[in-house]
Order: structure tokens, then sequence, then C-alpha cells
């Protein structure tokens, strides 16, 4: 089997937009929406927003490589470098540290030229903790790098990469084509699906290709819109990551490369929208907040606090007395009656009965108003 990377025309990619004019003017609809809506809301609503939406990257891109990172210690980070935590917080966790540094690295330097120093220093960011990966140089190894599924002596092989020794000069010319195609592709999620397809083609990390890969699209888009991007492209992946794979293995195998540009750049669009019910969530979870805090006890306030700290999909399985006593640090007969009052003031609404009675946020007034 031939791949990609091992045919005469690589990496002269080719693909047909005719049925994807109407996506790309889409999405550049709803990113100007986006921006929109986030400029007409209150600076702390805004910031909060932002590292919302940095945080869902780090932990989901972490997700489709099966990692599963601790989300407090994510937020802390991503606090901590962004300056909004007036005493710096402690984060244990170097994976989570790693990835949220990253996040911030990417934020903030959007507009500069890609070169080989981002990229090591972007791969010493991620790996941060490891010790059995070369940090921030090109893999060296030997061995073919494989992408492989199934138990050993029975694995499939989804993909092969180009041999280390052709990792440096492969990614000279990525380089080069990623920095001169900013001004020659003029659609922000073309460039970005191209240029993820390429960099995953070459795989030129011992680990972590996927991750930077990802980082790599957002860049790409950000300097499409002239200004960082408002999206978490690994969210949206990460709730069909089987569908990602799939694209992805299918195009390895030729420069033509019109199916995967249809799945990314729609992919892009359904990011950009999440984004939009991201943000109005978070504003609706201000406004609840803003109206139930002066009523609630300390005890209640870390409760909702906790529970309004997930996406608009919700606190998963909803509170109940189990989860209030331990998050809150209570007995059972003052989680039972804080319940109760939440419940009264209109705070939760109840789900269930008896020994499986659960309790979710009452948001809906606030979507009304």
């Amino acid at each position: 089997m031939s791949y990609n990377w091992q045919l005469q025309d690589w990496p002269e990619f080719r693909c047909d937009l005719t049925e994807l004019e109407g996506t790309l003017l889409a999405f550049a609809d709803k990113s100007g929406q986006v921006r929109g809506i986030l400029k007409g809301l209150p600076e702390g609503v805004q910031t909060e927003t932002i590292v919302d939406i940095m945080i869902a990257e780090a932990i989901k891109t972490s997700e489709i490589e099966g990692e599963y990172l601790s989300r407090p210690d994510v937020k802390s980070s991503i606090r901590n470098r962004l300056g909004l935590n007036a005493t710096l917080e402690t984060v244990k966790d170097d994976a989570s540290a790693g990835v949220a540094e990253l996040m911030v690295a990417l934020r903030e330097t959007w507009q500069k030229p890609l070169n080989a120093e981002t990229l090591f220093s972007w791969h010493g960011m991620l790996m941060k903790g490891e010790k059995k990966i070369a940090l921030g140089k090109w893999r060296e190894n030997a061995e073919p790098m494989q992408v492989v599924s199934g138990p050993i002596g029975r694995q499939k092989i989804h993909f092969k990469a180009p041999p280390s020794a052709d990792v440096p000069k492969e990614m000279a010319k990525f380089i080069q084509w990623f920095n001169a195609s900013e001004g020659e592709i003029r659609h922000a999620p073309l460039r970005s699906a191209i240029a993820h397809l390429y960099f995953e083609s070459i795989h030129p990390f011992e680990d972590g290709n996927g991750r930077i890969g990802r980082a790599i699209s957002e860049k790409a888009i950000s300097q499409g819109l002239k200004r960082p991007a408002m999206l978490s492209i690994s969210r949206t992946i990460e709730a069909n990551k089987n569908a990602y794979y799939d694209a992805l293995e299918a195009t390895q195998k030729s420069n033509e490369v019109t199916e995967w540009t249809h799945y990314f750049i729609n992919m892009v669009l359904e990011a950009q929208i999440e984004t939009e019910r991201q943000i109005n969530f978070i504003l609706q979870k201000t406004k609840f907040f803003d109206r139930h805090k002066s009523n609630l006890n300390r005890r209640q306030v870390r409760i909702v606090r906790r529970m309004l700290e997930e996406d608009p999909d919700g606190f998963e399985g909803g509170m109940n007395a189990r989860k209030y006593i331990s998050i809150a640090k209570t007995s059972r007969a003052t989680a039972t009656r804080d319940l109760q009052e939440l419940v009264k003031m209109g705070v939760f609404v109840t789900l269930g009965g008896g020994h499986s009675t659960r309790y979710e946020l009452n948001l809906k007034l606030s979507a009304d108003e």
C-alpha cells in the first residue's frame, strides 16, 4: 500500500470546493456573529468565556488521545498564565499544566509565523513530565512510525509515516508551505484542514502529533480571521472521534483531498456554532448566579459554582446527596436540608424520587430573561 507522502505528487494537495462555498460563507458569517456577541458582553464575562473555550480545547484535545486531565488543574494553570489569579494557584498535574501552557501560548502568538523552534517549544510544553519521550525535537527512532490499533499480534496498521531520517526536510517544507499559504489560501477553514492533514501525514514527533496538529489548525484559523479563534475544534472532534480518524485514514492514501476538506470544514463550522451556544450558556449562568448568590450559604455557593463550571450539557448525572456531601464536606443531614432549600428557592429542580433523587440547576428563567 502506498501512502500520500510516497506518491509523486506529494504534497500537491487537490480538492474541489464547489459544494463547500455555502459552508465557507456560513463559517465566515458565524465567526462574525460570535465576535459581535463576545464584544457585547461585560468584560468579566468576556474573560470567563475565553477561559472556558481554552479549557474545553485543552481537555478535549487530550481526551481524543485517551488522556483525561484534571479540569481544576487546567483551569488554574490557564488563569495563572493569563494573570487572572491574584495569588498563583497550585497545579499538581504536569500534563494539565503543559497543555494549558500550550493553549495560552497559542492564543498569545497566533499572528507570528511558524518555525521549528515554536513547534519544539509546544512539544516540550505538551510532554511536560514525560521521561521516555525526547522533548522538543523531531523523532529519530529507526523503527517505522505507525498508527496502529488492536491487540498485539493482531494489530491493524492505519498509517505509516515517512522515515525519521526524512522528517527534518519534510518539516522544513511544511513550515515553508504553512507560512506562505497564509497569503495564498483565502478561506481559513480550508487552510486549517490542509495544514492539519499535511502535519499529521509527516507525524514528526515521537508523541503528541495529534494535539500539536490541532493546535496548528487553530493557528491557521486565527491567522485567517486576523484575531484569536473563538472555538474548540477538539470538543467537536471528540464528540465523534471515529469519524475524524476514519476521514484522516481514508485521505492519507492520496493527495486528492476533497472528502477530507468536506469533513474538516463542516466540522469547523459545527465548532463555531457550538461556541455561540457556549457563549449564550455562559451569559445565562452568569445571570443565574447573580440572581441567587445573595440567598445562598457558603456550602450552597460552592455547590452551585461547581455545577456551573460544566458545559451546556450540564453536570453529569445531576447533583445528589452523596455528591453534595463529598463536594461540600458536610453531613448527610446538612446536605439534605441544603438541597431542600435550594429546591424551595427555585435554584434546583428535582428529578426522580426516593434513593435515585437527583437535582439539576433551574436555568430556564435565565434563558427567558
